[in-house]
């Protein structure tokens, strides 16, 4: 989770970049608002700390394509480092 807090910065640049694609931010904007707004959890979240996973995993599935879409040059600046 504290990862998370590391890639505000990453997703700033991400949209404010001259260097990514207008479909690109398009496409990274589509899966926050997606993940945002989806109204299904396999795992309910009154069920404590073991409800947030399924959370924890859409979150990370959407940075990891977002990094996947960014340039190398933005990926280098923020040292990220994309899982192949």
């Amino acid at each position: 989770m504290l990862k998370f807090w590391k890639f505000l910065p990453f997703l700033k640049d991400f949209f404010v970049s001259r260097d990514v694609q207008l479909h690109k931010k398009a496409l990274g904007i589509l899966l926050i608002l997606t993940y945002a707004f989806f109204p299904f959890d396999m795992i309910p979240d009154f069920l404590s700390f073991i409800g947030i996973i399924d959370d924890v995993v859409i979150a990370g599935f959407v940075l990891e394509r977002m990094v996947k879409m960014a340039p190398q040059s933005l990926k280098e600046k923020y040292n990220v480092v994309e899982n192949t």
